[in-house]
């Protein structure tokens, strides 16, 4: 055997390593203890009445996502823009006795993003009629364009937050928002 041959066959085998280990990832991200899911509430106007449209003011709420330690995060927004992005915007309050910090796990498992500290970076927009995911951006240093360095919240306060994502085709309006540690929730993008 030559080396040229060895070497092509040592980088063919770690390329199917990987390969198989991310679909093993993959695979094993749906299970686990659902006793312990956080509870998930969208706001409905009661008796079918018409609700607020967007364009009546943030008053309206597209989701309510409970999390750990009393914290909640309420979406107000998700706005397509013209650049071909959706900012989801809102504030994650602490409804919770005692201060609480947003759980370093909403920054995703991604090494670049984790490499930034605390951010909302693990969150989602999943799209299941096109079957596709969409990711936070990144700025070109790697920092994804969220909120970033969220302090302690005290007792009844709140914190707005952003998150900036591609945005799915013009057709697409219905979509699930997903943070770890908080419940998933459907939401509508306006614009």
């Amino acid at each position: 055997m030559s080396m040229r041959f060895t070497a092509k066959a040592r980088r063919g085998v770690a390329a199917l390593t990987i390969v198989a280990g991310l679909a093993m990832g993959v695979a094993g991200c749906g299970g686990g203890d659902d006793d312990k899911k956080p509870q998930a509430s969208t706001s409905a106007p009661p008796d079918g009445a018409s609700g607020p449209s967007a364009q009546q003011g943030s008053d309206a709420i597209l989701a309510e996502l409970k999390g750990e330690n009393g914290l909640v995060l309420t979406i107000e927004s998700a706005a397509r823009d013209a650049g071909g992005f959706v900012t989801v915007s809102g504030a994650i309050k602490n409804d919770g006795a005692d201060a609480a910090r947003v759980p370093i796990q909403t920054r995703g498992d991604e090494t670049e993003i984790m490499r930034h500290g605390g951010s909302l970076g693990g969150a989602t927009l999943v799209d299941s009629a096109n079957k596709k995911r969409y990711y936070v951006l990144r700025d070109t240093d790697g920092r994804p364009l969220t909120t970033t360095d969220m302090p302690r919240i005290k007792p009844g306060a709140s914190i707005p937050v952003f998150m900036q994502f591609p945005a799915p085709p013009a057709d697409t309006t219905k979509v699930t928002f997903q943070l770890p540690t908080f419940a998933a929730a459907p939401i509508e993008i306006s614009g």
